[in-house]
């Protein structure tokens, strides 16, 4: 913002100032020097008792930020401190403060001396100071009258005259005479109609600096703005660089804009982050490929540099009921140059656990196809091995799923597949073979604006809703029978800076709710891998992975159920940079009944640390059962990446 001082006698009579501060500079520099070199001083700024004016002060001195790392000698202390004026000067008019004065007193011993900012003096007084002295500098500012907006126009530089604005673009601006003239506000309003002028499509719109005139009579600052709107353009051709093994087909099927639409840089980014969304690219970029109009449009060059087609990583996790689970993953991107992902995991499972017979495995490929069909429709397909051997049953199971994945509404997403199960159980002594098949079906909703599931939820909700029709065919030991599974969780997150309690982001209280219910059968006619459980990091911490619920006897042996719910509350604190806590308290249940909120309520509390990485949170929680279950565990402990929900 370029100020002018209306007051031309003020601005004739500074100019000669300089020049004999100039010439007092250079008088000392030629005489022989007796102060310490360099000369050490402490500054002491008086509080003006308004905190963004404090604030900015203290920001703009280069006394007090230079003092303990920047040491000069007494003539270049003299020139920091003339110059201390102009940069509180300039800070008090950032603040509104146009008739302000700043006060600077040296002192040293029983010496000392008072500036105004332009003594001829100074350099000769620093220089006289005993090399074993300190000199004490105490700065004060009269802030004086706050200054207001006075005239506030807009004039399009070519013409001269006021450029037509819309009421959104005038709204954006926000100017208005009578606000205080701070000029953060000012070049603010200026960004603001640039990006309202862009967004209208004027993609060669120029804001230039404000030109401001302080009226001292009146206390005000008039402001005026050199506009150029510029043409309302359309996208023009968009060009695509840097593809290799991407096929630019998909990419251009992907964008959502396109040529002839209107320029709009919202949408343009909106765009860019979409792409990166595909795993597939290390950077995107886009800029406006012209800097004038082509035939009415503005061309776009989006740039691509493709990351690593392949990758290579390890799972590790570990809790007192499941016991470790170790293992690989190793992944191919752009498998078919459509963003196309293949991953491949094996796992071992069940090392060490209580709730666990002995050691399993879980084989699984991953395979992911963006765009199937239409645009943001994802089809997810999955072929997986495995080995369970808990202490409620004992599986060995081969399982092939597929789904369609699409939004349905603003932070809405359903789900929609087929699956199929051939495995084989044995539970309380007796082997069963079970053909499973079902079609999922589930709806999800997150406004949380967490992209990185394993980045914790600050505020907002999660929750979803899933409904699998099932049959189990008749095989080896088992019969035929139709159910329908039902499951609901909502999760929730506030944020007790909004109670002004502390920091954003510091101090959470997270909610989960789960129920359950299987409609169509009893619970011995379901296969019990298909049955409802509770117990363990999922459900109520504290009590070992299926732990809750009907129980066969005096044992172990989990028996499942029929319906379910479950509740948490939970506190987050995060401590310093990279540490926090939890304390939570779960409840819940398992029925024998397909109605929720039957049978023996469990209850869990525990806490835990957290150590936050880029990444997400490694979590370390501790839970203890309030009232323990028959053979059930005292304690248990879980350790994994990210929040429990």
């Amino acid at each position: 913002m370029v100020v002018y001082n209306c007051n031309r006698l003020g601005r004739f009579t500074g100019a000669a100032n300089r020049l004999l501060a100039g010439a007092a500079l250079w008088s000392a520099l030629t005489c022989g020097a007796r102060a310490a070199d360099p000369q050490p001083y402490v500054t002491n700024l008086a509080p003006t008792g308004q905190g963004d004016l404090d604030i900015a002060l203290k920001t703009s001195s280069d006394l007090l930020s230079l003092q303990a790392t920047r040491a000069v000698g007494p003539f270049a202390l003299a020139g920091r401190v003339r110059s201390e004026y102009d940069r509180l000067r300039g800070a008090l008019e950032s603040c509104g403060y146009y008739n302000g004065t700043v006060h600077i007193m040296l002192s040293s011993g029983k010496q000392g001396i008072a500036m105004d900012g332009m003594s001829t003096a100074l350099a000769t007084w620093i220089e006289n100071i005993p090399a074993n002295n300190k000199v004490d500098i105490t700065i004060k500012v009269d802030k004086g009258p706050l200054f207001h907006l006075g005239s506030v126009r807009l004039v399009e530089s070519a013409t001269g005259v006021a450029p037509h604005l819309t009421e959104a673009q005038q709204k954006a601006f926000g100017l208005h005479a009578g606000q205080p003239a701070v000029a953060a506000d000012v070049l603010a309003a200026g960004g603001r109609l640039m990006d309202a002028l862009r967004e209208s499509g004027h993609a060669l719109a120029q804001v230039d600096k404000p030109m401001a005139y302080v009226r001292p009579a009146t206390r005000t600052l008039d402001i005026v703005y050199p506009v150029v709107p510029g043409p309302v353009l359309d996208i023009g051709r968009i060009s695509l660089d840097g593809l290799k093994r991407m096929h630019a087909s998909f990419v251009r099927r992907r964008l959502s804009v396109h040529e002839g639409e209107l320029y709009q840089p919202s949408r343009i980014e909106a765009a860019r982050q979409d792409l990166t969304t595909l795993g597939v690219f290390s950077n995107v970029t886009v800029r406006d490929a012209s800097d004038k109009a082509v035939n009415g449009t503005m061309p776009l060059d989006f740039s691509f540099q493709e990351g690593k087609r392949h990758s290579i990583g390890a799972e590790l996790g570990y809790s007192t009921d499941l016991g470790a689970r170790v293992g690989a993953m190793w992944t191919h991107n752009n498998l078919l140059g459509n963003a196309e992902r293949l991953r491949l995991t094996a796992l071992i499972t069940g090392l060490g656990g209580s709730a666990q017979q002995g050691v399993g495995y879980d084989v699984y490929a991953d395979f992911f196809k963006p765009d199937f069909l239409q645009s943001k429709q994802n089809l997810n397909a999955r072929i997986e091995g495995l080995r369970q051997l808990f202490w409620s049953y004992r599986q060995t199971a081969l399982l092939l799923r597929g789904g369609i994945t699409r939004p349905l509404a603003k932070n809405w997403n359903g789900n929609f597949g087929l699956a199929a199960e051939q495995e084989s159980i044995e539970q309380f002594g007796v082997t069963r073979s079970y053909t499973i098949l079902s079609a999922p079906l589930s709806g999800m909703y997150d406004n949380t604006g967490v992209g990185n599931p394993i980045e914790p939820a600050t505020h907002g909700m999660r929750a979803s809703i899933n409904i699998t029709p099932s049959v189990s065919l008749g095989n080896k030991g088992a019969g035929t029978s139709f159910f329908a599974i039902m499951n609901a969780t909502a999760s929730t997150y506030v944020d007790l800076h909004k109670l002004h309690i502390s920091r954003p982001g510091r101090s959470i209280l997270a909610f989960r709710g789960t129920i359950g219910s299987i409609q169509g059968a009893g619970t011995w006619d379901i296969p019990p891998d298909q049955r409802m459980y509770a117990g363990g990091s999922a459900t109520v911490r504290g009590y070992r992975w299926q732990g809750v619920g009907p129980q066969y006897g005096d044992t172990k042996y989990a028996i499942g159920g029929t319906s379910l719910d479950a509740g948490t509350v939970e506190y987050r604190q995060r401590l310093f940079k990279s540490f926090g806590m939890a304390a939570f308290a779960d409840a819940g249940q398992v029925g024998s009944s397909s109605m929720p909120f039957t049978g023996t309520l469990r209850v869990g509390a525990g806490g835990g640390v957290r150590y936050y990485t880029p990444i997400g949170p490694v979590r370390l929680d501790v839970a203890v059962p309030l009232n323990r279950a028959p053979r059930g565990d005292t304690w248990d402990l879980y350790i994994g990446l990210g929040e429990t929900f």
